[in-house]
């Protein structure tokens, strides 16, 4: 069984292209945390060790032109498909590569390319703004305001 399963944020935008059948291919790469505690990870950017993982993402087709025209550096994606190793030979060195070639991709934070990343999930609105939601509930742009 080959399936991964990431939530991170893309850490340049996707470059787009074609392979000479036509077919579309997107590349980008991932911050995914590390999940670390507070400590370790305050610790670690103390000694200026990375809290995340950077990983190659490959998107084929129709999806990877989507990924090519609406996501960013810095927008937040969950992505779910493969890992593919491969290695090659460079100036008489081998060279090992390893990425994922998603099968799905969903967009955790939305908006084209024109939209500033900070109005992120909430698509821009104003938390002060009108949201007609059910009793009890409210919009919250604060993580600390989560009771759990």
């Amino acid at each position: 069984m080959n399936n991964v399963v990431l939530i991170g944020r893309l850490t340049r935008d996707p470059e787009l292209r074609y392979i000479p059948s036509g077919t579309a291919v997107a590349n980008f790469s991932l911050a995914v945390d590390k999940g670390l505690s507070r400590e370790k990870k305050q610790e670690m950017e103390s000694r200026n060790q990375p809290t995340a993982d950077f990983i190659n993402i490959t998107v084929w087709g129709k999806m990877g032109e989507n990924c090519a025209n609406y996501l960013q550096k810095g927008r937040l994606v969950g992505v779910n498909g493969r890992i593919q190793t491969g290695s090659y030979e460079k100036d008489g060195i081998r060279r090992y590569t390893f990425e994922v070639v998603a099968n799905q991709v969903e967009f955790l934070e939305y908006g084209d390319k024109n939209t500033n990343r900070s109005e992120g999930f909430s698509g821009g609105q104003d938390s002060s703004s009108n949201f007609e939601g059910p009793e009890g509930f409210h919009p919250t742009d604060d993580n600390d305001d989560i009771p759990f």
